[in-house]
């Protein structure tokens, strides 16, 4: 093991070279009051010069500071994908529980308009030193994050990202890229002059967060760009009534009968697979996003071929540590942190769910 050179430097030894006592260093090493100009010079120049790094993760320690941390998601079921995305920031915060980091999440519908802003007014009166938050539109957000700017609060996004309001970081996938990616996947598995239907769930009028848009538009772009041939059509579920979904689907494939290829840009893949499974459809390729219990079902029994995969665990658990880094070891941090596009299929999700499990332990 390499020895670490700042702890083979004494303050002691600072303190002789700068002609200072050792009181005097430790005061500008962490940054207190009660120093001379000239002293704080003299003493930053020795430092300089012998290359000192201070253990900051040893005074974070010694400093018993308490952190107060707020997340920003939308409301979810037990199911969901940010289900994950909570487990993975509570085993970090668990990991750094000696910090004495505190987690306070709030939820917001993101199919609701207004809804962002105000649980944003809620998380700013618990007055937290670093923010995570799952964005909505820009226009609902901006505002929230420039309250947190005002008050040189440190903030993350997470799952989508929205690079005018320059965040600290951001952990999610590359969403426009993702879309790009999945069109090439399907377009391999239909016909060059087969059609796709886009299966979209919509709300309040609402097509749901940054993501799902940001997917389609790669999806588009990759089918306009590369399969003209495919001709693409649309549709929107607008209720939460799985006979209404039902219904829907019924009357779409009873007037084109001929479509055998589909994807969701959201993590309700299931909707759809779960359809086929119950109608005794078969041979409709379908793909869609996030592996919920109910997606992996499907996938295993054949409804669902695809599932892009986000590493949600991960993306929590980074973000935490992200501000653990900046805020209190007061290191760089990476502005943008892109997950990887993992393509699983029923040959494959076993061995990728119990490497998930060893990996995260959660």
């Amino acid at each position: 093991m390499r020895e670490n050179k700042s702890e083979r430097i004494r303050i002691k030894d600072i303190a002789l070279k700068a002609g200072v006592s050792v009181g005097t260093v430790d005061r500008v090493i962490h940054g207190r009051t009660g120093v001379s100009e000239a002293s704080r010079k003299k003493v930053e120049e020795i430092l300089k010069q012998m290359n000192y790094q201070p253990n900051m993760y040893a005074s974070a320690l010694a400093s018993n500071k308490k952190y107060n941390l707020a997340c920003l998601l939308p409301l979810h079921t037990q199911e969901d994908y940010w289900m994950d995305i909570e487990a993975g920031m509570k085993h970090a915060v668990s990991t750094y529980k000696d910090f004495n980091i505190r987690l306070n999440i709030l939820y917001y519908d993101q199919y609701e308009p207004g809804a962002f802003s105000e649980a944003g007014k809620e998380m700013l009166e618990t007055m937290p030193d670093g923010v995570i938050m799952a964005p909505s539109s820009e226009d609902e957000t901006k505002d929230t994050a420039l309250q947190l700017k005002e008050r040189n609060v440190p903030f993350i996004f997470i799952d989508s990202n929205l690079k005018s309001l320059n965040p600290l970081s951001f952990y999610g996938q590359n969403s426009h890229s993702s879309g790009y990616f999945a069109a090439r996947i399907l377009s391999l598995m239909a016909d060059k002059n087969d059609s796709v239907v886009i299966f979209r769930l919509i709300y309040g009028g609402r097509l749901g967060s940054n993501q799902q848009r940001n997917r389609e538009e790669g999806f588009r772009e990759y089918i306009k760009n590369n399969c003209p041939g495919i001709k693409l059509y649309e549709l929107d579920f607008y209720v939460k009534k799985p006979e209404d979904n039902e219904r829907i689907m019924k009357e779409f494939f009873e007037k084109h009968p001929e479509i055998n290829c589909g994807i969701t840009f959201n993590s309700k893949a299931y909707i759809i697979g779960e359809y086929m499974q119950k109608t005794g459809r078969k041979g409709f390729k379908m793909m869609g996003y996030d592996l919920l219990r109910r997606n992996v079902k499907c996938l295993k029994e054949g409804t669902i071929d695809f599932i892009i995969a986000q590493q949600p665990t991960e993306q929590g658990q980074s973000c935490i540590e992200c501000l653990f880094e900046h805020l209190i070891l007061k290191k760089d941090v990476k502005p943008y942190n892109y997950m990887p596009i993992t393509l699983i299929s029923k040959e494959n999700i076993d061995f990728y769910l119990d490497a998930h499990v060893r990996t995260n332990n959660i």
